[in-house]
């Protein structure tokens, strides 16, 4: 949506949620990859108010990562949870505002933790590099231990099978196939060694610094952002890919040489101090999380230069196509 339309749209909407006299200013469009999200404010009387908007992707069936109502579920079954959120404050499907399903949420102040060598997590300290690893696994940790009989609009747990099989078509339809020529062995090997009693329940689905809003003055998680992978499912998939994001091994290119997270001994430790019992079969994680984003890879370079998908940064992504592979490889023996 336009942000003219967007604006105009508002009005009214702020209106009927805030009360006569409400006037929208400042609305932009957010960064990030994660949806269509904008940010608007609202003065009213003497006092501002900051918001977050989330709609749908336009011209697509609003099902899936499309359904933006799937994040409201979990969002608020976070809410009376120790998990840094953004409570909902007005969500709907009636199409009456916007034409679409969306929901709004605080528009918060602060950043995504960015590591990398300019970037402001790199000027962080050890101890508070420590300290910001450990709220983000305790954070983690709560979200698994949520019932996930409180959402049951995800609908059913995704099978650990599945989990691997569904990759195959978008393997199918990657650019420089040549660079995953790993990938059928891979997929055999987490085939056959699926863990047996895996912890199962809400998943985040993307859980990384990218999708850690923290405070940077005196560094702190404030949310974890962007659930729109959210789903139920192995919880230890999310611990899986924060480890692969931050394991040196599974990269090529300027990734491999770039400042990374704290390394994966220390995360998984971390997640067990704040889970409260050991998590098991980590590898057979770290290497799915792996072999998952190599084939994503590979997709989003071919929609990049199919110009279906426009984003130059795959070009450098796709470097670590076969080291991920291979690191997947070996992580499984």
């Amino acid at each position: 949506m336009e942000l003219d339309e967007l604006a105009r749209r508002l009005g009214p909407f702020c209106e009927a949620k805030c009360g006569s006299g409400a006037q929208v200013f400042d609305v932009v469009q957010m960064p990030g990859h994660a949806g269509f999200a904008y940010g608007f404010r609202v003065r009213r009387g003497g006092e501002v108010a900051s918001w977050f908007i989330r709609l749908p992707p336009p011209n697509v069936n609003w099902r899936g990562t499309a359904d933006v109502l799937r994040q409201v579920a979990v969002l608020n079954a976070l809410d009376g949870t120790d998990v840094p959120h953004c409570s909902v404050q007005w969500c709907g499907d009636d199409l009456e505002w916007f034409g679409c399903p969306y929901f709004v949420v605080p528009w918060l102040q602060g950043d995504v933790l960015r590591i990398g060598p300019e970037d402001w997590g790199a000027k962080l300290s050890d101890s508070q590099l420590l300290d910001l690893g450990r709220q983000a696994m305790q954070a983690l940790a709560g979200v698994h231990r949520v019932d996930a009989g409180a959402v049951p609009y995800l609908g059913d747990s995704v099978p650990f099978a599945e989990d691997v099989e569904r990759w195959d078509r978008f393997y199918e339809r990657a650019a420089e196939p040549e660079r995953l020529q790993g990938a059928p062995a891979v997929r055999q090997k987490l085939l056959d060694n699926i863990p047996a009693d895996a912890p199962v329940g809400i998943f985040h689905g993307d859980f990384q610094t990218a999708n850690l809003f923290c405070r940077q003055d005196e560094p702190k998680l404030l949310a974890v952002i962007d659930w729109e992978l959210t789903g139920i499912g192995a919880t230890l998939n999310d611990l899986g890919w924060i480890l692969t994001f931050s394991d040196p091994a599974a990269w090529s290119g300027q990734r491999a040489q770039s400042p990374m997270f704290l390394d994966p001994p220390t995360l998984t430790a971390l997640y067990n101090e704040a889970y409260g019992e050991p998590a098991r079969e980590v590898d057979w994680f770290r290497a799915l999380a792996a072999y998952k984003f190599a084939i994503i890879s590979g997709f989003n370079l071919s929609l990049h230069r199919r110009g279906k998908r426009v984003d130059p940064t795959w070009e450098e992504t796709s470097l670590s196509m076969t080291s991920l592979i291979d690191r997947a490889n070996e992580l499984l023996g």
